[in-house]
């Protein structure tokens, strides 16, 4: 919770996210970027001249003062690229019963399966197991990689054991396959049945391991990261449409004062009612 010696607090307000002044070189991203999704949103930011969404950051676990990036790599990279010296980011903790990792499967379309299956076999560290698609893939307690092919087969990814490093390694190597050769979107699903519809050039759906935030930390730490979109991670409460003038961002002045004037700039939000609370599910029709 923040206080605020001017601002008494309701109840309506006890739950506000943690939103803090950070250095941009101590923001570490967890999973590879792209960097021609940042220079679109360089020139958005520009004409704007507002942050809208606040990154979500974690801070690492190892007393270093450097924060994961959980959500907004494109905001941070952009600022980046902007030369900003601080941002203002969301900040919640590894502790938190509320952060919740999940995993993105992709869907992959625009390539041949000849082509894709010739490329993962290549990939050192695995063997392509074909399944009995009669039987359940799912087991009680692990679902190992695996693909599903719009022919209909599957097939998993048997890795040779290895460290942690390595199986990471083996990850990018499998994302490396495609991610340039086809194109590829983010989901939670697990059938590829419904996709047939979507895409009339259907190639297969990529199911990845799971991880532990911990794990993730560690990772990171040890600059480590994980393959584009493969990561999902929910937080609530979530802070959203902070719309934060960027020049205070970008000013040579000292973080101490930068953080001083957020919290001040967000208590007299709250003073004003500028700040409501949705407790219920919300969609967003304006982003």
């Amino acid at each position: 919770m923040l206080h605020y010696p001017f601002y008494k607090a309701t109840p309506m307000m006890h739950n506000i996210p943690t939103l803090k002044i950070l250095a941009l070189e101590n923001m570490i991203l967890h999973e590879d970027h792209d960097m021609q999704r940042t220079l679109p949103l360089v020139e958005k930011l520009r004409a704007q001249g507002i942050l809208r969404n606040p990154p979500v950051v974690m801070p690492l676990t190892d007393d270093s003062s450097r924060y994961m990036v959980l959500d907004g790599a494109n905001r941070v990279t952009s600022l980046r690229e902007m030369e900003f010296p601080h941002i203002v980011a969301q900040v919640v903790e590894s502790n938190n019963k509320h952060v919740k990792l999940q995993t993105w499967n992709h869907i992959v379309w625009g390539m041949s399966i000849r082509a894709l299956m010739n490329a993962i076999r290549k990939v050192e560290g695995i063997e392509l197991v074909k399944v009995n698609t009669q039987k359940s893939l799912e087991a009680p307690k692990y679902v190992p990689m695996h693909t599903r092919l719009a022919d209909g087969r599957v097939y998993i990814f048997e890795e040779t054991p290895s460290d942690l490093a390595t199986h990471i390694h083996t990850l990018h190597q499998i994302v490396n396959a495609y991610k340039t050769r086809a194109s590829l979107d983010r989901t939670s699903q697990t059938r590829i049945e419904p996709f047939k519809k979507i895409y009339p050039d259907l190639t297969a759906l990529i199911h990845f391991p799971s991880f532990k935030i911990n794990t993730v930390l560690k990772l990171v730490g040890q600059g480590i990261v994980l393959p584009t979109g493969i990561t999902r991670f929910s937080v609530s409460p979530r802070a959203l449409h902070l719309n934060y003038p960027l020049h205070e961002l970008s000013s040579g002045k000292p973080i101490h004062y930068k953080e001083k004037y957020l919290q001040k700039w967000i208590g007299d939000r709250i003073q004003r009612k500028g700040v409501r609370h949705y407790a219920e599910a919300t969609y967003l029709f304006d982003e």
